[in-house]
Formats: C-alpha cells, sequence, structure tokens
C-alpha cells in the first residue's frame, strides 16, 4: 500500500525518495571508484570502506526504486516472487551491513589501541576472510527468514501496510499460529544483533579510552567526530529494526510503522558516505586530484 493515498503526497514521498537514492547512489558510487582508482587508498579501512558503499547500493536499490515507480503509476503491486525476493534481499543486506559495521570497528580498534601490531593483525588475508564472512551471514539470514516467512499459509486479505515487501507486515498475513517459526528467527537474529552491538560498544569503549589518553586535543576531536556519527547511525539502524520487527506487528497502516521502515532502510545508506568517507581527509585528497586532473586537462 506504500503511503497515503493522496495523489499530491505520493509524488512528494516519490520525489523525496528519488533524491535520498540519487544521493546515496553518487555517494557510494563516488567511495568504490576513489577506493579503487587512488594508490593511498588501499589500506583495510578503505577495503572495508569499498564493500560497505557496495552493499548500501544493493540494500537501498531493492526498496527504492520500485516504491517510487508504484507512486508515479499509482501501482501497488508485487508479484508473489518479487515480495520474496525483497525479503531476502533486504534481510541479506542488512545482516551483511551490521556484521561488516563489526569488522569495521575492530579495525578502529586495532588501528588505534594496538597501532604497532595493526598491519599484523589486519593483513591481507584476514580482511578477506573477514568480508567473505560478513557476505556469508548475509546471506544465511536472508536464507532463513525467507524459509520462515513463506513455509506458512497465508489466510484473508493480501494486502501490505509498507511501502515494501517487510517481515513484520507480511506475518500479519498469516493464518493463526502458523507464524511461531519465524517469530523464533526474529528473536535469534536479533540475540546474535545484540551480541554484535555489544562487541562494537566493547571495541569503540577501548578507542574511546585510548583516545582521551591523546595529549592533542585536536587528535581527540577527529576521532570522536568520526567514531561518535558512526554509533549514532549504528544504534538508530538497530532500534529502528527492533521496534518494527519485535514491538509493532500491526495488522493497521501506521505513520510509527513506515516511520521506522525508512529509518532503517533509507538512513544507513544515504549516510554512510557522508560519516566514513566523504569527510574523511584522505578521500578529500583523492577527490581533488581527480577533479584537479580533469581541470588541468581542460585548460
Amino acid at each position: 500500500m506504500g503511503f497515503p493515498d493522496d495523489q499530491v503526497l505520493q509524488r512528494l514521498y516519490a520525489a523525496f525518495f528519488s533524491l535520498v537514492y540519487l544521493a546515496a547512489l553518487m555517494g557510494n558510487l563516488l567511495i568504490i571508484i576513489l577506493t579503487t582508482v587512488d594508490q593511498h587508498l588501499q589500506s583495510p579501512m578503505y577495503f572495508f570502506l569499498k564493500n560497505l558503499s557496495l552493499i548500501d547500493i544493493c540494500y537501498i536499490s531493492v526498496t527504492v526504486p520500485k516504491s517510487v515507480m508504484n507512486s508515479l503509476t499509482n501501482s501497488h503491486s508485487i508479484s508473489f516472487v518479487g515480495c520474496t525476493s525483497q525479503v531476502f534481499l533486504v534481510v541479506f543486506f542488512a545482516g551483511t551491513e551490521f556484521a561488516l559495521l563489526l569488522v569495521m570497528s575492530y579495525d578502529r580498534y586495532a588501528a588505534i589501541c594496538c597501532p604497532l601490531h595493526y598491519e599484523a593483525i589486519m593483513n591481507r588475508g584476514t580482511c578477506v576472510q573477514m568480508v567473505r564472512a560478513s557476505w556469508f551471514s548475509g546471506c544465511f539470514y536472508g536464507s532463513i527468514h525467507v524459509a520462515g516467512t513463506f513455509s506458512v499459509h497465508f489466510c484473508g486479505s493480501n494486502i501490505v501496510h509498507q511501502f515494501f515487501c517487510d517481515i513484520p507486515s507480511l506475518l500479519t498475513l498469516v493464518c493463526s499460529q502458523e507464524q511461531i517459526l519465524e517469530y523464533v528467527f526474529i528473536i535469534v537474529s536479533f540475540g546474535f544483533a545484540f551480541v554484535y552491538f555489544t562487541l562494537m560498544v566493547a571495541s569503540y569503549a577501548n578507542v574511546v579510552s585510548t583516545v582521551l589518553r591523546i595529549p592533542s586535543s585536536q587528535g581527540r576531536f577527529k576521532t570522536f567526530s568520526t567514531c561518535m556519527p558512526h554509533f549514532t547511525v549504528v544504534t538508530l539502524f538497530l532500534s529502528s529494526g527492533y521496534t518494527s520487527y519485535l514491538g509493532l506487528n500491526s495488522k493497521s497502516s501506521s505513520s510509527l510503522n513506515l516511520f521506522m521502515s525508512v529509518l532503517y532502510s533509507l538512513l544507513p545508506p544515504s549516510l554512510n558516505p557522508v560519516i566514513y568517507s566523504l569527510r574523511n581527509r584522505d578521500m578529500k585528497a583523492a577527490l581533488g586530484k581527480i577533479f584537479g586532473d580533469k581541470m588541468t586537462t581542460n585548460i
């Protein structure tokens, strides 16, 4: 069903979603290009950033283009296969992103708290294995949630009160008592997510403890200005997901439901380029070199 039936509001939502999508697409593509072509951006941190940007592009592309197209064409339908694919891909990319964010927090811990051993700890082979593990964990979570959601019988209405096929909205259409397996999967998944989040908090707590011992106030500010926005986005991502999946399983359209879904589906892909990369001095230098070379060539 997407957003309210009013045509003007639907067009406004479509315009807003399109702008956010284009901004996320351009920001993340820029990061992938810069970390690929610039030889100074080949450290583990930028390797993880490149993968994060790829995940963000895929994650936001699963839901937003279809929603915008539905709003512009006044269509409110999706095929069963399309709905199944959305559920799998949303959980797949969200799970992969969260696992990779944990890896990135460990990378920052190793870089700041163990600088003398950083290259040995985060060698190329280890980084590749960590990224593979992140993608595999996302694929595993996507598979079990698709199995848990679509191995049941749906009864009554076929109306999904969301702008994409999300699991809580689909579970309201399941025949009574048949959704227990998927609820178990959701609770177990969020249990693991809480453990990951605790490990992430521990990594950043150690980072903060180390940073506070830095005599330079400028160095402390630089580290805090990078870590805190990252921590804020992760917290919003997790809290909105928790609320949507565990607390707001409503059979009716809800503005709060939609708002929470927008938070965890649009916020990370659009803010990650700003938080992790475009505020980074090395990324700015690489961007300046590319545009500077083009300007020189044109002159």
